[in-house]
């Protein structure tokens, strides 16, 4: 895994432009606990970057050392190729994080307005409310905002300065499917314009419709890194899928097969052996229906990364 690991990121090394934000051999410890071993990683300008991995992988360390919101207890930070606590690189910088404290009493606007006074050339506010779907809620407590209408406000805030490199962590949490939809339509957008974004999410959908490049960490260190492409390459298996008589004690016993799970009346297979696997359901059930194969998906490729169930 790890020689497969290290020829993606060299690939995409190869293709990549100047980096804006580093990680030099950075470890980071919380007591006994081991956050980040040992990490390189570049970040390159104008690319959307999804960080992944599981509870306790290292992501949201990563992101507090890039913003120098924590120090590294050993390695080198770059942002810009300054030290993230610089002020001049921090005014490059926008981020929307998990646990963002923001005056309950304040209304929407006046949030906007406050944080547009902390940069040299903000955002119109106008630009900025609808981007982030907030029409109709200006003059509402942030307070008596819904979880997601505070989502779309935090994602404000994130980019009224006008960021040259946006940090979303975990932005679409709490989002309805149409706010989440347009908010995906703004983020292509901006990458589009050439900003750089580093992304976190759970939701692995979200990664494979917006990312150029995929980086997954597990236990502090990077298992994977490259296009969404590649980590699913990665992960070599295929999706099976069909309508069968067979029961999923007879389709786990079948050649390759690494997970069965059901979708209404269909067998989903992940398998490492899929032209081997059709060879035999067809043979072992002549009424076999909807047969379908295809590529991993990124969440599927993600388990099998990580040793997900």
């Amino acid at each position: 895994m790890a020689t497969a690991a290290l020829t993606v990121t060299d690939e995409r090394r190869a293709e990549g432009g100047a980096a804006v934000a580093e990680l030099l051999g950075v470890s980071k410890r919380y007591g006994d606990t081991l956050a980040l071993d040992a990490v390189d990683l570049s970040f390159d300008g104008g690319r959307l970057t999804a960080v992944l991995g599981p509870n306790g992988a290292g992501k949201t360390t990563a992101i507090k050392l890039l913003l120098g919101l924590t120090r590294p207890s050993a390695g080198r930070v770059r942002l810009f190729g300054a030290d993230p606590v610089e002020p001049a690189a921090r005014r490059r910088v926008g981020a929307m994080l998990q646990v963002s404290k923001v005056p309950e009493t304040l209304k929407v606007r006046e949030h906007i307005e406050l944080f547009a006074s902390y940069y040299p050339r903000p955002l119109p506010a106008a630009e900025v409310i609808a981007a982030a779907g907030l029409r109709g809620l200006e003059e509402r407590l942030f307070g008596r905002l819904s979880g997601g209408e505070r989502q779309r406000v935090l994602f404000a805030l994130a980019l009224v300065g006008d960021p040259e490199l946006l940090f979303l962590d975990e932005p679409s949490v709490g989002m309805d499917v149409e706010s989440r939809r347009a908010f995906w339509g703004y983020v292509r957008g901006l990458r589009e314009r050439g900003k750089s974004i580093l992304l976190t999410t759970h939701y692995l959908e979200e990664a494979d419709a917006l990312a150029d490049r995929v980086v997954v960490l597990q236990h502090g260190r990077v298992i994977a890194d490259g296009p969404p492409s590649a980590i699913k390459r990665l992960a070599a298996g295929k999706r099976v899928r069909c309508v069968t008589r067979l029961d999923e004690t007879t389709l786990r016993l079948l050649p390759g097969v690494q997970s069965v799970t059901r979708d209404r009346d269909a067998a989903l297979i992940v398998t490492s052996e899929a032209e081997a696997l059709v060879k035999e359901l067809i043979a072992r059930d002549p009424q076999l229906a909807d047969l379908e194969v295809s590529g991993l998906a990124l969440d599927e490729a993600f388990l099998k990364l990580t040793g997900g169930k």
